[in-house]
């Protein structure tokens, strides 16, 4: 029996009925040979932490652009929190750990620069609009091009995840259900911590009915919420709250929305942010050989809209600003 055997066998002995076990994977778009050490969502996780995509949320937004401080989020630590958070309620639950993880580190691969400042933007300019888990399918699947055609080639389960981990439809797996939730309570709850560090929130502006429930503290509130969530989900077919917790998680996060994600300072940075990345769609829509080697993961006959949106969505804060000073800024002059 090899050690990935053995894990799979420990996984039907351990988790619960409920769960996504590995060798019942619905498989990879492209078939491979197994590996000897590692299971299927084990490899996955692998794939996405040693991806290009991955590593450049480090300098992604996740709601303060450009901030003076070392201990604001971006998108990079908002995924670790994330995955800390879903692996915690994966582990309570008896789910599977590694499958939760894998999806929780892809879910936000696909983001825009200038967080959902940028995906407002993208959505406007591309006429193919622009979601940010749609296109964290499409990065895992083409644009982190490790086999042409089929992207990472990563398992139906992690690639489900990653897909509804936002919006209306749910994953088909418990796993990808609890990174929809582990989501939400990770960036409230850092954004608030964000907004009192930049002085735009003090905890005593959040409601007094939210904080007489949920915590008057972020540390508080994860692990209140968290610890509903498993209070209601365990050895069940389902990943839910209490339905007066979750109400009021809800209405934590409309208080986000209209204090700090669209209050007036983020409009007028919305603005900026607008017009930055307008000005660089038209610019590599009529400059494609601009855009270098992104152009060789497409067949000849690609769409050269469907190109620069993948382009720019891939930028990073610091790129796409670089760029733009590259392009539009006057430069010193000197004859030599």
């Amino acid at each position: 029996m090899s050690i990935r055997e053995d894990i799979e066998k420990r996984e039907h002995e351990f988790l619960s009925p409920y769960a996504s076990f590995a060798d019942r994977s619905k498989g990879r778009r492209l078939e491979e040979a197994k590996c000897d050490i590692r299971s299927d969502y084990q490899r996955d996780r692998d794939r996405i932490i040693h991806s290009k995509s991955f590593r450049r949320l480090k300098h992604k937004t996740q709601v303060y652009i450009a901030p003076i401080g070392d201990h604001f989020r971006t998108r990079l630590t908002h995924t670790l929190e994330v995955a800390q958070i879903a692996r915690t309620i994966a582990r309570a639950l008896r789910l599977n750990e590694d499958l939760t993880e894998a999806i929780a580190l892809g879910h936000d691969m696909g983001h825009t620069p200038f967080g959902h400042s940028g995906e407002r933007a993208l959505d406007e300019i591309s006429p193919y609009g622009f979601r940010h888990n749609e296109n964290s399918l499409r990065v895992v699947d083409l644009l982190e091009n490790k086999k042409k055609g089929f992207g990472l080639n990563l398992t139906y389960e992690v690639r489900d995840g990653i897909l509804h981990h936002s919006g209306d439809e749910l994953a088909s797996t418990l796993e990808g259900k609890i990174i929809k939730y582990s989501d939400r309570i990770a960036y409230i709850n850092h954004d608030i911590d964000d907004s009192i560090r930049a002085g735009n929130l003090c905890e005593d502006d959040i409601p007094s009915d939210i904080t007489d429930l949920l915590g008057t503290s972020a540390s508080e509130r994860i692990d209140f919420l968290v610890k509903d969530l498993i209070a209601n989900s365990i050895d069940q077919d389902d990943i839910s709250m209490s339905s007066e917790v979750e109400k009021m998680m809800l209405k934590l996060r409309q208080f986000m929305f209209d204090n700090v994600y669209l209050d007036e300072r983020a409009k007028i940075q919305g603005e900026k942010i607008t017009m930055l990345i307008s000005s660089l769609y038209d610019y590599y829509k009529k400059h494609p050989k601009d855009m270098g080697d992104h152009l060789n993961i497409y067949d000849k006959d690609e769409d050269i809209d469907r190109i620069v949106t993948d382009y720019i969505a891939g930028m990073t804060d610091l790129f796409a600003t670089q760029k733009f000073k590259e392009i539009y800024l006057p430069t010193s002059y000197r004859r030599v």
